[in-house]
């Protein structure tokens, strides 16, 4: 199959949808899928290089939303050339573009919401909710409505998807979503992390790998490791802290660790890349992450596929599967939950942490790995993509 995936920008600091489409068109390539990407950055931006699939880029978009008068003029010419066309997160005018091209023709369309259905954004930004309302009724209801079928990466986002709107109707599909494997040998990937850290080398790491965003729950974190500091119950633990993000938020963190006295017990790395980044996971006692929002999480995939123990909130999206796989601990997303998150890391004994490494390797090649991940989703879009959106699976509908 020849697919056509539509994402807002490929820009790595955007997040997980990004590698998403790295990773599933990669493992695609195996089997003789061709693959494209219709971004609406500008031309010639430099993640632009080195992907395994070919990109066009029709940007920059004017505004905030996006908006390209290139794209559905584009789409319409050359949607003929795919099989399907997988859109990449809603409320830009990439998503409105597909609607607009291709609604009603030949070729179908899906959508990954990428969890920007959750509720969480309704709560913590009711203003911005109420913009959305405008965009809700004539844009995204019908991106959504019309598609062949709403992809979702795990039952949680599905079932969350159905409280932020009550005028929703679509096709809903439980699809999974996984990464790769390090490309790197794990001694290769330490070997990079302690050369550009050479004082982490041999220290016990609890790690944040994420965007830093306020969502990410850095200053529960923060606290909840300063309050374990003071009780005397974090050892010689040190606290890294990678990722980038927005210089007033990471001013804000790093004078709310001085504040609480730990300023010199968290190493803040901005973002890590390549063998660097595999290597600090490779190096992590646990990996830590109590975000108030987080639809799938593919560093707390990456995690697993080093076979590093994940303590999370319960707003990551794959909690219940964490659970289920013994893989890691989950909190609430709270100054109590994350302090007790960490405490209870810290209560386990060897035996107990290593048996726990073990089943977080496993968790990742059972239900996360991206070779499979990749197959189900071209299965689905093949059966699916003959079919017509009004037959087959029930439509999905929240009227009220």
């Amino acid at each position: 199959m020849k697919i056509l995936h539509v994402i807002a920008s490929l820009d790595p600091r955007g997040g997980g949808p990004m590698e998403g489409i790295r990773q599933i068109s990669q493992a695609a390539q195996e089997w003789g899928q061709q693959t494209t990407v219709l971004t609406l950055d500008a031309p010639g931006q430099p993640y632009h290089e080195g992907n395994p699939f070919r990109v066009v880029a029709l940007g920059p978009g004017v505004t905030g939303y996006g908006y390209s008068p290139r794209v559905a003029p584009w789409l319409r010419e050359h949607a003929g050339e795919f099989d399907a066309v997988v859109v990449n997160g809603i409320w830009q005018y990439s998503s409105f573009a597909v609607w607009r091209a291709l609604h009603g023709g030949p070729v179908p369309y899906f959508v990954f919401p990428h969890g920007m259905l959750d509720p969480y954004f309704k709560r913590a930004f009711p203003l911005k909710h109420l913009k959305k309302w405008l965009y809700w009724p004539w844009a995204e209801y019908r991106v959504l409505r019309d598609a062949r079928a709403v992809l979702f990466t795990c039952e949680e986002e599905r079932l969350l998807a159905h409280q932020s709107f009550w005028l929703y109707r679509c096709r809903e599909e439980v699809v999974g979503y996984g990464t790769a494997p390090s490309p790197y040998a794990r001694a290769e990937a330490l070997a990079a992390f302690h050369a550009a850290y050479p004082a982490l080398r041999d220290q016990r790491i609890l790690l944040f790998l994420s965007r830093i965003h306020g969502k990410k729950g850095c200053d529960l974190l923060i606290d909840a490791y300063a309050r374990l500091v003071r009780e005397g119950r974090a050892g010689d633990d040190v606290l890294v802290i990678a990722g980038p993000g927005e210089p007033g938020l990471l001013k804000a963190l790093r004078e709310r660790a001085s504040g609480a006295g730990v300023a010199d017990r968290i190493v803040w790395t901005g973002m890590l890349s390549g063998a660097a980044k595999w290597g600090a996971l490779h190096a992590a006692d646990a990996f830590v992450l109590p975000s108030h929002q987080e639809n799938f999480g593919i560093a707390v995939v990456e995690a697993l596929a080093c076979g590093t123990p994940v303590l999370i909130s319960d707003k990551v999206n794959i909690w219940r599967e964490i659970l289920a796989d013994g893989a890691g601990l989950v909190g609430t997303d709270t100054a109590q939950g994350s302090h007790e998150l960490l405490q209870r890391w810290h209560a386990l004994g060897a035996s107990e942490r290593q048996a726990m490494r073990e089943c977080a390797a496993a968790s990742f090649r059972q239900r996360f790995h991206v070779s499979p991940v990749a197959r189900a989703l071209t299965r689905t879009i093949e059966q699916l993509r003959s079919s017509d959106v009004s037959t087959g699976t029930p439509l999905a509908t929240r009227a009220g």
